[in-house]
């Protein structure tokens, strides 16, 4: 049947003006067994993506508590963060730890397991291992009084932290790609703070429930004709779900040859429910053998149409705004570079709820909105003299160069060996391609 208005996004952006819409279902309470509420939040993380945050309360007994779970789907990568902790204010970066990330703090060579899910703070972490550690400590005290002594002296290592009377490294590892630690210098490069992604193994892909189609095969019959698609002259459609609103859609996807590029994988998205489009480019030939480093020199307002292809591997940088994105932002792109600066305003201000509203906070507002002005000088012409990057390790990343088959004075194109740490947010360290069938 249809309605006069368009549906709202099932993950919503938090709004001062309409309110938070929050879903209350009865449910008992674990600790007596009465009737209690539990109020569901499906929202958008800034600079993220969305969650659920749930809470409980029981009216009979006070108790009550509270948890978090990703909202989308598990990222084609896991991540892990590595925080360097050197003041107060670095306590109170917000976390998303989610029930499949562990915790790690080297100083003390302590790991906490993966646990349920939540939306906190790195003192909020560390208060949480505190109160895991002390709890039975009563019963503990009188029955192993040894262990309990050991873990009243690690829980009082533990809270000095909080003191910062020196820096400490506090890292989340979160095979499902879903946990995040802020960014409070966004947009520019966070010293302090390095994200990598990498390839599961097969054993984390497991307890993430994920199994290849071959595991899942017990007759070892073959693929079937849909997954050996490789007509370039064919546009393969399929459906998807909506990463807006979640409704089902269309996703339309085929192979172009790119003229004095490669081969690439184009994918297309559009809702008819909420109008969301997204289109994402993924390598059709697979990992180059070194990385590309890209330098444009931005020296006319013609610059910005130039074809880009960003590859969801590939930095961005502004050196001269001292800019930086990390490797996974704004996923896999076949636009301009026109339309890469708007996509990069648009990630910044128009998606970030932070940005509007009474949970705006006017110091970021003000940083974003004097930032974004510069990325509107460059887009105008109005701003000259600019160097526009693309550094990708799989070497998949492409800027034209109109005067093909001259060399571009403004363009600069070099190719480097990849590092240790590169390689291994490829998938390529533990990847054996000769002799494998002896492994």
């Amino acid at each position: 049947m249809a309605t006069s208005e368009k549906e709202k996004p099932f993950f919503q952006n938090i709004n001062a003006d309409d309110g938070p819409e929050v879903t209350e279902i009865e449910s008992i309470c674990v600790n007596c067994e009465e009737q209690g509420t539990t109020r569901l939040l499906f929202t958008k993380i800034p600079f993220f993506r969305e969650v659920i945050v749930s809470s409980f309360s029981c009216d009979h007994c006070g108790y009550h508590n509270s948890s978090l779970q990703p909202g989308g789907s598990i990222q084609n990568k896991g991540v892990r963060y590595r925080i360097r902790i050197k003041n107060q204010e670095d306590l109170n970066r917000q976390v998303v730890q989610t029930p499949s990330a562990t915790v790690l703090i080297p100083a003390l060579e302590f790991e906490m397991p993966p646990n349920k899910g939540v939306l906190t703070t790195v003192e909020g972490i560390i208060d949480r291992a505190v109160d895991g550690l002390e709890q039975d400590q009563v019963l503990r005290k009188i029955q192993h009084p040894e262990v309990a002594a050991k873990i009243d002296e690690f829980v009082k290592r533990l809270k000095e932290l909080k003191n910062v009377e020196q820096p400490f490294e506090l890292i989340v590892d979160d095979p499902s790609g879903n946990s995040f630690i802020e960014n409070p210098r966004a947009p520019n490069v966070d010293p302090e703070l390095s994200v990598m992604h990498y390839m599961r193994s097969t054993e984390q892909n497991h307890e993430l429930g994920l199994y290849t189609q071959a595991e899942l095969q017990d007759d070892g019959t073959k693929k079937s004709e849909e997954e050996n698609f490789t007509g370039e002259d064919e546009v393969m459609q399929f459906q998807s779900l909506c990463p807006n609103c979640k409704a089902q859609c269309e996703t339309n996807m085929k192979i172009v040859d790119i003229p004095h590029f490669k081969k690439v994988v184009l994918m297309v998205t559009l809702c008819d429910e909420c109008g969301y489009k997204e289109s994402e480019v993924k390598g059709g030939t697979g990992i180059e053998p070194k990385g590309i480093k890209i330098d444009l020199h931005i020296t006319n307002k013609r610059d910005m149409l130039r074809d880009v292809i960003k590859s969801e591997s590939s930095k961005i940088i502004i050196p001269d705004l001292d800019f930086e994105t990390g490797s996974g932002t704004l996923g896999g792109k076949f636009s301009t570079v026109e339309g890469l600066l708007i996509d990069i305003k648009t990630q910044l201000r128009d998606l970030n709820p932070f940005f509007h509203g009474d949970s705006s906070q006017p110091d970021l507002v003000t940083k974003l909105e004097i930032f974004c002005q510069k990325i509107d000088k460059i887009i105008t012409g109005e701003t000259l003299d600019i160097h526009f990057i693309l550094d990708d390790p799989a070497g998949n990343s492409y800027i034209e160069n109109p005067h093909v088959p001259d060399k571009d004075p403004e363009l600069c194109v070099s190719h480097y060996e990849r590092n240790f740490e590169q390689n291994e947010e490829l998938g390529l360290n533990d990847m054996k391609t000769e002799n494998y069938e002896d492994s």
